[in-house]
């Protein structure tokens, strides 16, 4: 279908791709990974045709259709559902919209009073309803109608307003867009974004179910093990294509590197073997021919390259957690709303020392807020919400975090305000880790995009010695490697932990308590996400077969009933 070989791209400040060769074939579900900066986004906008590349082709098997969602996917919130999907018919759509256009002016006062402009309308009106039957465009509601359940919406949903929905509807509804053009190919650029987990597994069931091919951009290493079956890195400009999923990738990564270490290390072995009979004989009377012949021999070799070390950023522990209490946050009878939605009634928890929580529940549910009762910055309305009474040292990061940066100071004097006794390989290897390399460490934070500041607020506030850690989203923005950063750090923090997040794999290597938001409570779940998840199928389980005897027992009811009226029915003949 389509085939990048040996692609470079380089831009004013330097090459991000040097030698990308891979390829798409029909049903491939392409996962592709590498650090923030390797040059995925790029690569994509060359496939897209948005960008062209500096070396290299985009070779093509005939003329298959391409469709790119975009991390910042463009859906219009003063249109309907319904219109914002018609969009995606293009010539159809302007059509239509004119048509619109010209009925709201036919029944305008000004044609009533101007026969001859409303005449002009008219016959206008005409030409374009004949181009839209040309155009197929009746025909286009019903491919509408039946997408609409496919990505969970239902005819009265689709009147509503895009604007009423929240981002990750709004996800679904760009997504359909897409998928009305019946591309031969889907390129995804991070559609994970600010999703929530119900409906990040929407996606995942959704993907696996379509035929068209799929590139996608994801630093979900859940999604990604669910939804590809090839993965393609991206490193130093140079780019490895694995079969299979990620977690499959890189166990082929490791035997990869084992054997490459293997040759490596025999071939020196050799090498030094043969250069040491060199110098011991290259000065030989009897020898000296032999020896300049192996190093002629020698030059010719050629090398095995040593395997290249990853980029991962180096190992971070947290400051030593100061010895809090037992009770480091304490939930009594919460109540709390927003509007007329209540988003806790008489919730109860208590976080002990060294549990490690992660709150999880739909978008809107009340995750961040219940935070920000914690750390006093909203109060409720009812009951209490509050850090531990005896020494609890707690750091807080939320969303905006970024917000509190001093915007003059350059990146690494942020760092070295608050260890100003580290080494500036300490420093840098830190901000490496938190994607920051080279020169810009040196860009002042005023001059940092959003996830830059979001990253750099992040890096610091895990420099402050702490005995309760509150971080709400803190791997947004964060690629694979400072993902596994932070989270072994935190497998290693001996504090207390409260922990928003979406994404799955982070969750399931560091929470050790499962909290979730339901119904205004918080229903705790000793145990990790796996163990939450075999009780949440159990829980489903019991529901089901609850529902079954409901409907036996209603079912014979029935049927007694029947059998009552008959026998009465019987006795009256």
């Amino acid at each position: 279908m389509l085939r990048l070989e040996r692609l470079g791209k380089i831009y004013p400040t330097g090459e991000v791709l040097r030698d990308v060769t891979w390829e798409v074939r029909p049903g491939d579900r392409i996962g592709l990974v590498g650090v923030n900066g390797a040059g995925k986004s790029t690569q994509m906008k060359i496939i897209a045709g948005l960008e062209e590349p500096s070396s290299g082709l985009v070779v093509k098997q005939g003329e298959p259709s391409i469709a790119y969602l975009q991390q910042e996917f463009d859906v219009d919130p003063a249109r309907t559902v319904r219109e914002e999907l018609f969009q995606a018919f293009g010539e159809a759509a302007e059509v239509l919209i004119r048509q619109h256009q010209l009925e709201h002016e036919m029944a305008s006062e000004q044609a009533a009073n101007d026969p001859d402009h409303l005449d002009e309308l008219i016959h206008e009106l005409g030409r374009l309803h004949s181009r839209f039957e040309a155009l197929h465009g009746y025909e286009l509601d019903a491919r509408i109608d039946k997408l609409l359940p496919t990505i969970g919406f239902s005819p009265e949903g689709a009147e509503q307003l895009v604007g009423d929905y929240s981002g990750g509807w709004q996800m679904r509804i760009a997504l359909g867009k897409i998928l009305l053009q019946e591309p031969d190919l889907l390129l995804l650029d991070e559609p994970t974004n600010h999703l929530d987990v119900e409906t990040i597994q929407w996606l995942e069931g959704y993907l696996v179910e379509q035929t068209a091919a799929l590139v996608v951009i994801s630093h979900d290493r859940t999604f990604l093990d669910r939804v590809c079956n090839q993965i393609v890195e991206t490193e130093r400009g140079v780019s490895r294509t694995y079969l299979g999923n990620y977690s499959q990738h890189l166990e082929q990564k490791v035997l990869e590197r084992e054997a490459t270490q293997a040759a490596f290390d025999r071939q020196q072995k050799e090498l030094g073997a043969q250069q040491a009979y060199i110098d011991r004989f290259r000065a030989s009377a009897t020898r000296s021919t032999q020896a300049k012949s192996r190093e002629k021999l020698l030059e010719k070799v050629e090398r095995v390259e040593a395997p290249l070390e990853g980029v991962g950023g180096p190992r971070f522990r947290f400051p030593e957690a100061p010895r809090s209490g037992r009770v480091v946050a304490d939930i009594k009878n919460l109540t709390h709303s927003y509007g007329e939605q209540i988003l806790f009634l008489g919730a109860e928890l208590e976080v002990e020392r060294g549990d490690r929580i992660a709150f999880v529940g739909p978008n809107g549910a009340g995750k961040s807020t219940l935070l920000r009762l914690i750390m006093g910055s909203e109060q409720p309305e009812d009951g209490c919400a509050s850090l531990g009474e005896h020494n609890v040292i707690a750091n807080y990061f939320e969303q905006n975090q970024a917000e509190a940066l001093d915007l003059s100071k350059t990146v690494i004097n942020t760092i070295f305000e608050v260890v100003p006794d580290w080494t500036q390989t300490q420093v840098r290897s830190l901000l490496g880790s938190f994607c920051f390399s080279n020169e810009s460490v040196f860009k002042e934070a005023g001059k940092l995009s959003g996830g830059e500041k979001a990253r750099l607020a992040l890096a610091l506030m895990l420099l402050s010695p702490c005995n309760l850690l509150v971080l709400d989203e803190p791997t947004n923005h964060l690629d694979i490697p400072a993902k596994q950063m932070l989270e072994d750090a935190l497998i290693e923090y001996e504090g207390a932990a409260l922990l928003v997040s979406h994404d799955r794999y982070f969750i399931s290597r560091v929470a050790n308590r499962i909290v979730e938001i339901r119904d205004g409570q918080l229903v705790l779940y000793r145990g990790d996400y796996s163990y939450y998840l075999t009780k949440k199928e159990e829980e489903a389980g019991l529901a089901r077969q609850a529902e079954e005897a409901e409907r036996k027992t209603a079912k014979q009811a029935a049927n007694k009933a029947k059998q009552a009226s008959r026998k009465s029915q019987s006795k009256s003949s």
